[in-house]
């Protein structure tokens, strides 16, 4: 069975059409960044985001215990930068995010990216952070990953949507249209990989 490279947990609240106060355990995102931060992993991060965003925007968050509260970074794709911090995990840290829409539409996703994108890229550079996606899926086996059993099978480019992108591999050009997708057999034979556009994320492959 093959590594599924999402998450998915629904948020549980009232149902409401207006901005409507949803608050989660910040235990549960405490330990799944413990597993990146005790590893060695220069080049992959974990990303926790509310996907779409027509259906659940946020319209505001923060991270509170019972004495203080801190305001979240959230950008404009919904992504949720969360500190690793023992003091709010001992705390009981909460959540809280303010959305527009129906609880039922909004869920919290994770995923394993590359921490920075760039347009050029050698080889090596692909195996190693194919590599490090692979040893931090392996580290997070259990639930809800009790799934992952295998390798992933390659690498995802994710550029703007509907964008036309020229590629070129090993000099040889060609145009995608929003994503490039390399095997791992295409990675282990290429030399160099040239992108016009930086990807807004690099992420592991699915089949």
């Amino acid at each position: 069975m093959k590594k599924s490279l999402l998450f998915s947990c629904l948020i549980v609240a009232c149902s409401s059409v207006q901005a409507a106060p949803i608050s989660l355990e910040y235990q549960g995102f405490y330990q799944r960044l413990k597993q990146v931060n005790k590893g060695h992993y220069p080049l992959v991060e974990l990303a926790f985001f509310v996907p779409g965003k027509d259906k659940c925007h946020i319209e505001s968050g923060t991270i509170s215990t019972e004495k203080e509260s801190f305001p979240l970074t959230i950008t404009k794709d919904q992504r949720l930068f969360l500190p690793f911090d023992d003091k709010l995990k001992s705390d009981r840290a909460l959540i809280n995010l303010n959305i527009k829409g129906q609880a039922e539409n909004c869920n919290i996703s994770m995923q394993v990216r590359a921490k920075q994108t760039k347009l050029n890229y050698a080889q090596s550079e692909l195996l190693e952070i194919q590599a490090q996606m692979d040893a931090l899926l392996d580290e997070m086996q259990g639930f809800p990953m009790r799934h992952f059993s295998s390798d992933i099978a390659g690498i995802n480019f994710v550029f703007e949507p509907d964008s036309k992108v020229s590629v070129k591999i090993d000099g040889v050009e060609q145009l995608v249209t929003g994503s490039l997708q390399l095997s791992r057999e295409q990675i282990s034979q290429l030399k160099a990989l040239e992108l016009a556009s930086k990807p807004k994320v690099i992420s592991p492959r699915t089949l």
